[in-house]
């Protein structure tokens, strides 16, 4: 009886092995908008290879997935529309109308609604992504463009670059809590995964501003120097902070360099050469690597995170603007 049960054991080991290496390899996927192309380039962020370019309307520029990652959303700025991509058959699924020229979008954490800029129309607009029909906008300042939606999903901040303010506004009432004045053109806007703090890039004022997330008040701001160039050539935008919280990048535009920041001490530990006209930046799924689209270049940079090293660039669409990273899509 022992002999047998042990054969059974070591049978039953075996076939779980032969199914494990059956399984198809599962690949983290870069889906990469172009604003010029009009399409969305998707990178094997393994292999670091083109695996699709698809076409998805006029002027793709901001994207987000859903927090299970089942859909992608891409807002096309000269349609006035987002439409959706399923990325497990790199294919667009439908669209629907957003606004006039929506820019940026982000997603609520319980994943049902949706958040747009409205550049042209000087709006936060609010989707239900069951129905994909408006629930109701709140207006800002001329030019909205950056969004960042608090950990708790309680409170977006929309930075408006003519205005020079961040928005802060209550989700679930859709109203404005406070207006906030912070350095020339603002563009991005980050919270800390605690939720305390809001990063806004001040693309003219060539710094990030720290907001307290809770007072709404200025605590701190990051300056960038860079051997060589002149200050008006440093123009931050994107900004990418850790899961840990530890460190944020932050891309500085025509600069063509990404700075890695301490977040703790708002030091900068050191800047990045990388490809021309660095837009935007996003995370693979495990922090080790961040991707930077380039603009101007109509490339990517990959950057190690540990080694703070730039260490590939890849050839993508034409003028790549933002960027998802995605696990879990399946490898032919």
């Amino acid at each position: 009886m022992p002999s047998e049960i042990n054969f059974r054991s070591i049978l039953w080991r075996a076939l779980l092995l032969a199914a494990l290496s059956a399984a198809p390899a599962r690949a983290d996927l870069a889906f990469i908008t172009n604003e010029k192309g009009n399409s969305v380039t998707v990178l094997d962020t393994e292999t670091l290879s083109v695996k699709k370019t698809i076409a998805v309307g006029q002027r793709p520029r901001g994207l987000v997935a859903s927090p299970d990652g089942g859909t992608l959303y891409v807002a096309l700025g000269d349609d006035d529309k987002i439409a959706t991509i399923d990325p497990q058959s790199l294919t667009v699924t439908g669209d629907f109308p957003a606004g006039r020229d929506p820019e940026r979008i982000d997603i609520s954490p319980d994943g049902k609604t949706l958040f747009v800029t409205n550049e042209d129309s000087n709006y936060l607009s609010f989707i239900d992504l069951a129905t994909k029909n408006p629930l109701g906008s709140v207006r800002v300042g001329v030019e909205p463009e950056g969004l960042a939606v608090s950990p708790d999903g309680k409170l977006v901040v929309a930075t408006t670059e003519t205005t020079n303010m961040a928005h802060f506004v209550d989700v679930e009432k859709r109203k404005v809590l406070a207006n906030v004045l912070v350095d020339a053109r603002p563009r991005m806007a980050a919270f800390t995964p605690d939720g305390r703090e809001v990063w806004v890039s001040a693309e003219i004022g060539g710094n990030v501003v720290i907001l307290d997330a809770a007072t709404r008040k200025i605590i701190d701001r990051v300056r960038f120097e860079v051997p060589g160039l002149k200050a008006e050539n440093i123009q931050p935008v994107g900004i990418n902070i850790s899961r840990d919280g530890k460190l944020a990048f932050v891309a500085l535009g025509p600069a063509n360099r990404v700075a890695a920041v301490d977040v703790k001490t708002r030091q900068v530990l050191k800047i990045l050469l990388v490809g021309q006209r660095v837009w935007h930046a996003a995370f693979t799924p495990d922090d080790k690597f961040l991707l930077t689209t380039n603009g101007v270049s109509n490339d990517v940079s990959v950057i190690d995170v540990a080694a703070l090293k730039v260490v590939k660039s890849v050839q993508v669409g034409e003028a790549p603007w933002d960027l998802v990273i995605l696990r879990g899509a399946t490898k032919p």
